[in-house]
């Protein structure tokens, strides 16, 4: 199921489907609802909003994005730089600000996902569609391959993290005054605005789409876009979702090289990636150090590649998305 007009009208039968077989994550469910009901407000909010508060809230998505690509995937997921306490407390204040789960859970369920990536076992399982991998397998309860796979790994060094822990036994509450409530008050405060003004935009308008940028990650990143470092695999080089995300859409390097702290092969000036110059700074300030990165792994890759190339020997071809597979009717 692609992003086509098949896929959602598909989605009434997926969701009897699952509320028969009594499938549906109901707290989830109706959490995500609620959200994207209080976004639609926040929508409206807009036009009532001061200028102060539109910039605000705009400046809000970077910063809360910073907490996920900078902190909760490239640090505590991958542990592709190691960080100060000072960078370690800033990050997961930002990851708060985010609000999409405690930074251990998170970085469980992705870690679990890159082991396990397009199998039963991966949470947002791209091998099921567009509509899954973005935002359907939060409505549902998750597969027992994925409960397995998250009792079986190690996360012992997020348990020895102190701002990983403090955060962990705070949640939801800690994240959710963070998300909603502290952008209005600042905003309140600040430059007078209207307190349920600045809620809605920049608290509920402003997650809700950065919410849906981060989902572009698991969803379109995953199924659209160039294979120039792993032809079978199904994430890509997607300049858009990375424009979004802030740096995380050249999503083929990293599936091929998780470690690399830049998420892609180069810097800056040729791919958009923020959070490597976020990065970058930190380790310039002495706030940051041990930056990993896959190039070599790569230029040893290339050349293998272009030898086989040379030799006669062709890129191997992944097999067809389950949506492309057509079945052909036996002659009557």
């Amino acid at each position: 199921m692609d992003f086509s007009l098949k896929m959602w009208s598909e989605i009434p039968g997926l969701v009897s489907h699952h509320y028969k077989s009594g499938n549906i994550n109901w707290p989830m469910s109706i959490y995500i609802s609620l959200v994207h009901i209080i976004a639609l407000v926040g929508a409206f909010k807009a036009f009532e909003s001061s200028a102060e508060t539109l910039i605000f809230s705009f400046i809000l998505w970077p910063i809360s994005g910073i907490g996920i690509t900078v902190g909760v995937h490239r640090l505590w997921s991958h542990r592709s730089y190691e960080a100060g306490l000072p960078v370690r407390i800033f990050l997961m204040l930002c990851n708060s600000l985010a609000n999409q789960g405690s930074i251990y859970h998170w970085a469980r369920d992705h870690r679990v996902h890159h082991k396990f990536s397009e199998t039963d076992a991966d949470p947002h399982n791209a091998t099921r569609g567009f509509f899954f991998a973005h935002i359907g397998w939060l409505f549902i309860k998750k597969h027992p391959a994925i409960v397995k796979a998250g009792r079986d790994m190690d996360f012992s060094d997020l348990k020895e993290d102190g701002c990983v822990t403090f955060q962990k036994k705070l949640d939801p509450w800690f994240t959710l005054y963070i998300c909603f409530f502290l952008p209005a008050q600042i905003a309140s405060h600040f430059w007078d605005e209207n307190f349920w003004n600045a809620f809605f935009v920049a608290g509920a308008l402003r997650y809700c789409i950065v919410l849906h940028f981060t989902w572009l990650v698991n969803s379109a990143a995953h199924l659209y876009g160039d294979h120039p470092y792993d032809v079978m695999s199904y994430p890509s080089e997607n300049p858009i979702v990375s424009w979004c995300s802030i740096g995380e859409g050249w999503h083929n390097w990293h599936h091929k090289y998780p470690f690399d702290y830049a998420a892609s092969e180069f810097g800056i000036s040729s791919q958009f990636n923020p959070s490597k110059l976020v990065i970058d700074t930190f380790c310039v300030l002495g706030l940051a150090w041990g930056r990993k990165r896959g190039t070599a792994a790569w230029q040893m890759g290339r050349a293998r590649r272009d030898r086989d190339l040379k030799n006669g020997v062709p890129l191997p071809k992944p097999d067809p998305r389950p949506w492309e597979v057509t079945v052909e009717k036996k002659a009557a």
